[in-house]
């Protein structure tokens, strides 16, 4: 479970592939629901890239 301004280490991302291997402040108040099929909102990732939507994962 992540919090608002968490930060995450993103090792995957369908959303956008220049998002892997940086981190990033999750948005979201509360966890995801269907409208993003579960994924979490991280920004703050780069300079020119947006917000992206990523899975959870644990290793």
């Amino acid at each position: 479970m992540f919090n608002a301004n968490d930060k995450v280490y993103i090792k995957a991302c369908g959303y956008d592939p220049r998002a892997v291997g940086r981190t990033g402040y999750i948005v979201d108040e509360i966890p995801p629901g269907p409208l993003t099929q579960g994924r979490w909102t991280v920004d703050q990732v780069g300079l020119f890239i947006g917000p992206v939507l990523c899975h959870p994962a644990r290793s």
